[in-house]
């Protein structure tokens, strides 16, 4: 990997003054430190003195003695990363500030480079909140059960007594650039050499696609129609959360005006990617888990595992088994599919929220691989889109609907009990609440951070979806 380094020095400590400790101390790490990251709102729940601090436990906790650390387009990202940095250099860690990246492109460095890494963004949260993401070499994940609670824990002891003295021996902080190394890898991964001219019309929504997408797609045989590619972290086009259907309604305006082949919709962090076909109609992370997957498979000979969470479309499964794979089942959440990934040794994993998983990218979730996929699928053959992932659309599906209540337990409880021992139905509890028949599913499970239950339905045709979905309703909002 070429690369230039520029030395900076450290400043300040994580003791500090008691200005700074005072500060610190406001934060509530509770409300702060979540399942997976650290996220919230900026400069009230959390600023660059508790950034500080965050990067010296890292170092701490996870033992590293050199780690990479990278950001997005957010404005208070900059200083916040360069604190974690300091944090960690002043606890005797190399740094590597990689600078403006997407979080897949953190992971490629993290993956390449063998080193843990930790990247600032809140992904498609709103402009005044920011976070980090956190992993270990290899882009291995940081999550409550791998070392964020014991991070927490040691903030936590810091602010009430203080942090310890930096050691004598500071650590450097030096700059490296990825990007094209990272465009580099992910092209390597899929055979984009035959494909036809291609029209795309990329949504970067003001987030870090609109700086990954044109070192990725250079030299393809794409007519690229850029939205949005501006890095501007108020957001001031729309939200970047391209699950939320009003968010990309311009996207398919857009592709309808051009008469696109397709267009993609990258999330704040471009670690996410989502597709509409020719007529600006959203193709589903099941249908782009399924076609990735039976690429996936045919790459690696036509065998291997794929991962799926329990809420993917039934056609994941049957699409891997068609194509000589074994599916496995998850819990919804990157760690859990993460660590099914490094226990089977699976090729490829997908889940709903359109994250995909590769083994050949660490395990990572990259949004940009998955949309690489999608363009050497369709470029390699010459119907449309529609045309391409109907096959990998079987079912109605009635997408995630979310319902305010009181008492979560109590209202699956009683689904619980409306279904427990009808005929041909069966229930499973692997995460919430799952049930089937010969001709639906459906699951809910409860929201971790508010009063919601979570549904999703999913059936042979649009009238029995509709059916089970008012059904299951009913009890819910009962």
């Amino acid at each position: 990997m070429s690369l230039t380094s520029t030395p900076s020095t450290p400043s300040g400590s994580p003791a500090a003054s008691a200005a700074v400790r005072a500060a610190a101390a406001g934060a509530d790490l509770s409300g702060l430190v979540k399942a997976y990251d650290i996220r919230g709102t900026v400069p009230e729940q959390w600023d660059e003195s508790l950034a500080e601090l965050f990067g010296a436990a890292f170092v701490r906790v996870t033992g590293a003695s050199a780690l990479v650390v990278g950001h997005d387009m957010r404005p208070t990202s900059p200083a916040l990363s360069l604190a974690f940095s300091q944090g960690a250099a002043l606890g005797g860690c190399a740094v590597t500030q990689i600078g403006l990246c997407s979080t897949d492109q953190l992971y490629y460095a993290s993956g390449a480079l063998d080193l843990p890494g930790a990247m600032f963004t809140a992904s498609h949260n709103p402009a005044q909140y920011n976070g980090i993401k956190m992993c270990r070499a290899g882009a291995a994940p940081v999550g409550q059960d791998t070392g964020l609670a014991d991070i927490r824990a040691l903030v936590e002891r810091w602010l009430r007594e203080g942090a310890p003295p930096s050691l004598t021996a500071a650590g450097a902080i030096t700059r490296r650039d990825t990007l094209k190394d990272y465009a580099a890898h992910l092209r390597s991964l899929v055979d984009l050499s035959v494909i036809r001219p291609l029209k795309v019309v990329v949504d970067a929504g003001n987030g870090m696609g609109g700086h990954t997408v044109p070192t990725v797609f250079e030299g393809l045989p794409l007519t690229l129609v850029p939205m949005y590619f501006e890095l501007d972290g108020t957001f001031p086009n729309h939200e970047a959360n391209p699950l939320d259907p009003a968010n990309i309604v311009d996207l398919q305006q857009r592709v309808r005006e051009e008469g696109a082949d397709l267009g993609i919709a990258f999330d704040g962090d471009a670690d996410r990617c989502f597709v509409v076909d020719e007529r600006g109609d959203p193709v589903s992370p099941s249908a782009v888990t399924a076609l990735v997957a039976a690429r996936e498979l045919a790459r690696n000979g036509g065998s291997g595992t794929v991962i799926h969470n329990l809420i993917t479309s039934w056609t994941v499964p049957e699409v891997v088994r068609e194509n000589g794979g074994t599916p496995v089942r998850t819990r919804v959440g990157h760690s859990f599919i993460k660590q099914e990934m490094a226990a089977t040794g699976a090729i490829f994993g997908g889940e709903h929220s359109a994250h995909y998983y590769f083994r050949d990218f660490w395990n990572a979730d990259t949004g940009m691989l998955a949309a690489l996929h999608v363009l050497a699928a369709l470029g390699g053959q010459d119907g449309p889109l529609s045309a391409l992932v109907a096959a990998y659309d079987r079912y109605a599906g009635s997408g995630e609907i979310n319902s305010t209540v009181t008492d979560q337990q109590g209202r699956l409880d009683a689904l619980r009990a409306a279904y427990r021992g009808v005929a041909g139905v069966s229930v499973d509890e692997l995460d919430g609440l799952t049930v089937s028949g010969t001709h639906w599913w459906f699951n809910v499970r409860a929201s971790n951070t508010e009063p919601v239950l979570r549904l999703n339905v999913e059936a042979r045709d649009q009238d029995v979806m509709a059916r089970v979905r008012d059904e299951v309703l009913a009890i819910v909002r009962a």
